[in-house]
């Protein structure tokens, strides 16, 4: 065997080692598991029982069937993202110096934590799907396939946008306030919880303005294509904002490889994290 082979073997196993550290972490924790399921029902149940008769959705749906996507992409940002913490307490308990002095570079690193904590909150989406399909919310049909891999695809995005925060950062307080500040405007102005508005000639400043930065984030283009594969009945098109499916993927990817070569970029250049705090 070569010394080039030995080493990415090496890598692949550093890379499994860490997200099997990930799982094991999280089930070990079980309050955070019990969050992690009821959280999002609560979401779901509450909001959309509460503001079902407020007003509609989109086309035929109800507003609780419109906000079903939204809080499936609730769980994969926020489980994704905050799974990442992990590199801070990692890196106070001495795990991660241990970690970066092994011969296999920073690749690994990251491969091992985005693969364990996109794969947490790709488990727990599906769990809720299942849920919501058992209850008949939504019919099965053949586009759940598709589904399952744009989940995945957001869920590696999100990590990697965690990793990003996380790999620079002191303290988990920091991460917390950092992570809320951003991350509940973006899943508000992706449409998860209240349709994109119309830019007409009617439409206001206001309008104008929430609807270009909706129109500017990547993730509603996600949100665009999980509510389509999930009632592909519905035109949503007739009803506002709904680009392309090619276009919701083309963005969704990009979404994905723009922040796992950011998230490599950095782990690379910085050295911050090689000090024990």
């Amino acid at each position: 065997m070569t010394a080039t082979n030995t080493t990415t073997a090496d890598g692949v196993g550093a890379a499994w080692m860490l997200a099997r550290r990930e799982w094991i972490r999280f089930f070990r924790q079980r309050n955070r598991v019990t969050a992690a399921i009821l959280q999002p029902l609560l979401f779901w149940l509450l909001f959309g029982t509460g503001l079902k008769g407020s007003f509609s959705g989109a086309g035929e749906l109800d507003f609780m069937q419109f906000f079903l996507p939204g809080t499936v992409g609730l769980i994969v940002l926020f489980t994704a993202i905050f799974a990442t913490i992990s590199v801070i307490e990692d890196r106070r308990e001495g795990f991660m110096q241990s970690v970066l002095v092994a011969p296999v570079g920073r690749l690994p690193v990251l491969v091992g934590k985005v693969v364990g904590g996109s794969a947490i909150a790709w488990v727990q989406a599906v769990a809720f799907l299942i849920l919501v399909y058992a209850v008949g919310t939504v019919s099965l049909h053949v586009g759940v396939l598709a589904l399952l891999v744009l989940l995945a695809v957001v869920a590696v995005a999100m990590c990697s946008l965690g990793m990003i925060v996380a790999w620079p950062m002191e303290s988990t307080q920091g991460f917390h306030a950092i992570m809320m500040l951003g991350l509940m405007p973006m899943w508000l102005l992706s449409g998860s919880f209240f349709p994109i508005p119309p830019l007409g000639q009617g439409a206001g400043v206001g309008q104008w303005l929430l609807g270009g930065i909706m129109r500017v984030n990547p993730l509603s283009y996600s949100m665009v294509e999980m509510r389509r594969l999930m009632f592909p009945q519905v035109d949503f098109a007739a009803v506002g904002f709904a680009p392309s499916s090619a276009v919701c993927w083309a963005v969704t990817i990009s979404m994905a490889l723009g922040t796992t070569l950011i998230a490599w970029w950095l782990m690379r250049g910085s050295r911050k994290v090689d000090v024990i705090v």
